[in-house]
């Protein structure tokens, strides 16, 4: 402790800044406080706001969960970050092989560059070649990959009409009407691509940014887990939240009779649940403008009432924004440790 005996911690958005205890724990009662008020969940115990507090003001630069407590990982985009994202040429067999022997991975997810089921639809014999190849030489689960990703089916590239046109122009019934003819194309490819994945042994299929465009964009997801686990058996899909408040961008729409506009993790992975999907990727977002103490107290209450609920493992997004991480390119990796720390030991998930 320096700066005139303050912990140093950091914003949402990556900045350093420096915190008394006692501007710590009011973030901490104020992060709790607002997930309760938006979720209508329970809020944490004392003693969990007291293990935030201790993780928060750790000293080191990188902390560890307890013996014994460690989780297993799935990704999202996960053989192209190497060679594309970081700029090192190999290929993607490859580069799951580095991803399995160096890096220790629990499993890994390829996937087209361009990462969308719209996209991937015109390749994917390509993709399930590349998929295949990887399989041949390594030992670990293989996912394959995107988003659904509704915005993609959209003029002048797509079949349907953009809502984001229409809704400002007040045809709303157009714009309705244009979400849910997307949401056909949408579960179509995704389905098409899974089975061109299934035919080469792919162990699972990731259907990454769910909701990204609302509730349609979600409704699809669910839709295509549903028909996928029923005809491809013994293949797990992941479904992977964009946001932790689903949008209505359409605003009716529903699964298993319940409004997708307006769930919040813990009632979205009931749905997921129902639709067959094997891992449930949790989202909270981050606030750029609020503490890691705010936003990591506020991503526990949402996660703890996820993980308490769900009958399927949980795996927390802990990618750049969400869940407690910062929204910028280089992730420090202080926050981050601290963040999977605080996840894994309060909201007792399965994975990261």
């Amino acid at each position: 402790m320096t700066e005139e005996n303050k912990i140093f911690t950091r914003l949402g958005d990556g900045s350093g800044i420096w915190m008394t205890p006692e501007e710590i724990l009011a973030d901490i009662e104020a992060g709790v406080a607002d997930a309760v008020d938006r979720g209508k969940i329970e809020p944490l115990t004392e003693e969990e706001k007291q293990k935030i507090y201790d993780i928060v003001t750790m000293p080191g630069k990188i902390v560890g969960v307890e013996p014994g407590r460690e989780v297993v990982m799935s990704n999202d985009s996960g053989a192209y970050k190497i060679n594309v994202k970081s700029g090192i040429p190999m290929s993607v067999d490859t580069e799951v092989l580095v991803y399995e022997r160096v890096l220790g991975c629990d499993s890994v997810d390829v996937g087209n560059t361009d990462y969308n089921y719209k996209t991937a639809k015109g390749v994917a014999k390509r993709e399930a070649s590349k998929l295949k190849n990887a399989l041949n030489i390594s030992m670990m689960p293989l996912f394959y990959g995107a988003m659904p990703n509704l915005g993609f089916y959209t003029q002048p590239d797509g079949p349907v009409e953009n809502w984001a046109v229409l809704l400002p122009d007040g045809k709303i019934k157009e714009a309705m009407a244009a979400q849910e003819e997307a949401v056909h194309h949408a579960v179509r490819d995704m389905v098409y691509v899974a089975e061109q994945m299934y035919d080469v042994g792919a162990d699972g299929f990731q259907l990454d940014t769910s909701g990204a465009a609302g509730d349609a964009d979600f409704l699809a997801a669910l839709q295509a887990c549903e028909e996928i686990t029923a005809k491809f058996p013994g293949m797990g899909v992941e479904i992977g939240m964009a946001g932790e408040f689903v949008l209505g961008m359409h605003g009716r729409l529903k699964y298993k009779d319940v409004r997708l506009a307006g769930l919040y993790p813990h009632k979205q992975v009931k749905l997921a649940e129902q639709a067959g999907a094997s891992i449930f990727g949790a989202v909270v977002n981050t606030n750029c403008n609020k503490s890691f103490p705010w936003n990591i107290a506020r991503v526990c209450t949402f996660l703890k009432a996820c993980s308490e609920v769900a009958e399927i493992p949980v795996h927390a997004n802990v990618g750049m924004g969400v869940n407690g991480i910062p929204m910028c390119e280089i992730l420090p990796s202080d926050v981050v440790s601290k963040a999977d720390k605080a996840i894994v030991e309060i909201c007792r998930l399965d994975g990261l």
